[in-house]
Formats: structure tokens, C-alpha cells, sequence
């Protein structure tokens, strides 16, 4: 695959996460020139304003990759579940979920502060 379908299949994923959050009543936006220049200092794809939009956002990394190379081991080892901690030794621990599992921690905040 050539850099620019790298870049607009980048793009298209970026945009669909931004799209996810905001049909689940979460403001969400691509950093500018994600991944392309370190704009002020960082480098990462898509801000989640998940605390309400006068708190700093969580900053994200989007990922996909076609044959899931990566992704299937995770995917197994989460199976049913709703979390999957992981941790290196003497590392932070990581922890991966499902959207669905997501879209009801989104659902609560906002049911939390009332919007």
C-alpha cells in the first residue's frame, strides 16, 4: 500500500472513532495533522473530551490493520469479558475494551453531570 492510502485509511479510521464518540454524546476530534507533525509537542490522533470540554481531553493513538496482525491475541484473551488489564512486569498496567463497554462508561459520565 502506497503512503497515501496509508495515510487516508488513517484518516478514515480517525474519523470514524470521532464520529462514534460524538452519536454516543461525547466531544471528540482529530489532533490536527495527526501523526503527520508533533503540533504542540505531541503527535497523537484524536482528543476525547470524556470529562466535559473545560477539562483537559484524553489523547489517542488509532490503530486498524487488515488481517488484525496484533489484534488477535488481545482479542482472544478478552473474549466475553468487558476489560482486559494488561501489564509488563514492573510496568503500568493497560487496559482494552470493547466500544460497547466504552459507549456505557460515556453514558454514565454524562448521566453523572446531568447532560
Amino acid at each position: 500500500m502506497s503512503g497515501r492510502r496509508h495515510r487516508d485509511k488513517g484518516n478514515r479510521l480517525e474519523r470514524e472513532i470521532v464520529d462514534r464518540h460524538l452519536a454516543a454524546g461525547c466531544k471528540s476530534e482529530r489532533y490536527p495533522l495527526s501523526g503527520a507533525s508533533r503540533f504542540r509537542g505531541s503527535g497523537h490522533d484524536v482528543d476525547v473530551y470524556l470529562f466535559g470540554e473545560d477539562e483537559a481531553p484524553l489523547v489517542a493513538e488509532v490503530k486498524g490493520r487488515k488481517n488484525g496482525n496484533g489484534f488477535s491475541l488481545m482479542e482472544k484473551w478478552i473474549d466475553e469479558n468487558d476489560l482486559l488489564f494488561l501489564r509488563r512486569d514492573r510496568g503500568t498496567p493497560l487496559v482494552v475494551m470493547p466500544w460497547s463497554v466504552w459507549e456505557r462508561i460515556i453514558a454514565a459520565l454524562k448521566k453523572q453531570r446531568g447532560a
